[in-house]
């Protein structure tokens, strides 16, 4: 129709109107589903696939996998599967799932509170000697992963693990991952509360409960009651602080919103003090939240700590008061600045009940199912029956009589797992790297490793307590962010332009009450065969000017980028 005066809209551009659909909140009335990950949970609860993999993925092999269970649902009984050998960093981004896909799995063994007895301990040791080849990494989460497992052996795994008290129920996946807490909960001289009792509540009562198996990405927990503030609890979804409450005695400090990844945030206070009893009920509250009011429209945005920067802690308070928890909460102090340097718990301490634990540092995290065998061995032969897994990637042996304790060290230092570390060998992380992780663009363990060596030999004088996080990609599952010196993998150019493993650098990182994310010096990038040169570097000149008492991050906030460089 021609533009006329009496119908001038005739002549305006149509403007194509579009439906709002949301961020996929439940609450909102948002149920359709808005991407992939969110229509496979959809046509089948992650939960159900165990079924599938006992009947029928275990005896007809690989190849009979559906492909929402293989790359999803898996998931939630802790497999991934693991990347195939000899494709390099610079395919990582290019690939297809399924060009990147090897036929074996990862397998985590969900380890909530790190809490091990030395049965336990070597029965995981002897799946991994019998059905994966010998592969075990200590997490940063307190799990033990094992690696180069079949599908066909998958139910045996199972009904091993399962027969001593262990899972992979929910290890991966959409839903409320392992529950990090104090390793030395209950024993140690110092503590403020035991938050033992509600991390098992929270395990018996709702992990794998259809009633959060369905979030909107996963749910990272973490409680402790210890004054060392040892469980990173800034960097969880939620988080239990053990206080002292001026009225009502010791409980927890509520923290939510916490996580690192591509946009880190810190977790904030609500400003709430929760009693030991309550604690199942308040988390369960928060999870409630994040599965009805989560963003599940983009992946990018589904972590609570979005939602949390959204609404701000005073809205969530009040809607966890409201509408999940139907009372007011107490109003409460926040935690004490940490009492101590170090947060791992290496080396030799008193229990409250006279005993004393041990702990020591596996190289970043990377063991073998033969030396957790001999790690349970020689625990029981110095009179404990119980092992604990850290956040630090570190493990400790608990409950050894004072004329034990010397014969247990040097017991450790014959595996090279030593109670008296240097701080590199105590403070460098590594993710699993390319070895493994379908993310991943760099190698990561071995070269932690070969790291500590190195540092030892250069600086032995070095002895301030200091954090090398290696990740091999930009997820941050090493802690990238909040390192001393954090060291993100990527490929990088060196000095004859070829495109070769490397790091972008990030410094001064730190938990705690100042918390604060690491710095980055514009265009600082160093290569893998580089990586020793500069740390040395940096290390001497931190040495050179700080000033007395200063630590590393605090002098890498206001060093020159020269410095830096």
């Amino acid at each position: 129709m021609a533009a006329t005066p009496q119908n001038p809209a005739a002549a305006a551009p149509r403007r194509k109107v579009s439906r709002h659909r949301g961020e996929g909140q439940w609450a909102a009335g948002h149920h359709t589903p808005l991407n992939g990950n969110e229509q496979f949970k959809k046509d089948d609860d992650g939960l159900n696939v165990r079924t599938r993999i006992e009947t029928i993925y275990s005896k007809r092999g690989f190849d009979s996998i559906d492909p929402n269970d293989l790359r999803g649902r898996m998931r939630w009984w802790g497999l991934y599967t693991q990347r195939k050998p000899g494709i390099d960093g610079g395919k990582t981004a290019i690939l297809e799932p399924e060009e990147l896909d090897d036929k074996y799995f990862m397998l985590r063994v969900r380890i909530d509170g790190g809490r091990l007895t030395t049965q336990q301990l070597r029965v995981i040791g002897e799946i991994s000697e019998e059905f994966a080849r010998g592969s075990a990494d200590v997490t940063d989460r307190q799990n033990i992963q094992l690696h180069w497992i079949r599908i066909e052996d998958v139910p045996e795994i199972w009904n091993r693990l399962e027969a001593v008290g262990l899972s992979t129920t929910e290890a991966c996946g959409d839903c409320p991952r392992v529950v990090i807490g104090s390793p030395v909960a209950g024993i140690a001289e110092d503590e403020i509360i035991d938050g033992s009792w509600a991390i098992e509540e929270i395990h018996e009562r709702y992990i794998g409960s259809k009633e959060f198996s369905n979030l909107p990405r996963k749910f990272k927990t973490a409680i402790s009651g210890s004054p060392l503030l040892d469980v990173v609890h800034e960097i969880n979804d939620i988080a239990f602080v053990g206080v002292e409450h001026p009225e009502h005695g010791p409980g927890f400090d509520l923290w939510v919103g916490g996580g690192l990844s591509t946009n880190p945030k810190l977790g904030v206070r609500l400003g709430a003090w929760v009693p030991l009893d309550e604690v199942p009920e308040v988390w369960a509250g928060v999870v409630g939240i994040f599965r009805d009011w989560g963003y599940r429209r983009l992946r990018t945005r589904a972590r609570l700590k979005f939602l949390v920067a959204d609404w701000g802690p005073e809205k969530f308070r009040q809607v966890l008061e409201d509408d999940y928890l139907k009372r007011k909460l107490v109003d409460g102090p926040a935690p004490a600045e940490p009492s101590g340097r170090w947060r791992d718990h290496v080396g030799v301490h008193r229990q409250k009940d006279g005993l004393f634990y041990v702990g020591f540092a596996p190289r970043v995290g990377r063991v073998d199912g033969t030396t957790l065998t001999k790690i349970a061995e020689v625990a029981e032969a110095h009179g404990s029956g119980r092992v604990r897994t850290t956040v630090e990637q570190k493990m400790i042996i608990l409950d050894v009589e004072e004329a034990q304790v010397q014969p247990l060290v040097e017991a450790l230092e014959a595996l090279d797992l030593t109670a008296k570390p240097s701080p590199f060998r105590r403070g460098t992380m590594a993710c699993t790297g390319i070895e493994y992780c379908k993310l991943a663009i760099v190698e990561t363990k071995q070269r932690g490793s070969s790291l500590i060596d190195e540092l030892e030999r250069r600086i032995p004088e070095f002895d301030e307590p200091l954090t090398i996080n290696l990740n091999g990609c930009p997820n941050a599952c090493a802690r990238i962010q909040v390192a001393d010196i954090g060291l993100k993998g990527q490929l990088v150019l060196n000095d004859r332009g070829e495109q070769v493993e490397g790091y972008q650098v990030h410094l001064g990182g730190a938990l705690g009450l100042e918390a604060a994310f690491g710095r980055k010096v514009r265009g600082l990038k160093v290569t893998a065969e580089e990586l020793p040169d500069y740390v040395e570097r940096v290390l001497k000149r931190y040495q050179s000017e700080r000033e007395d008492g200063e630590r590393f991050a605090a002098w890498a906030s206001r060093a020159s980028e020269e410095s830096l460089s």
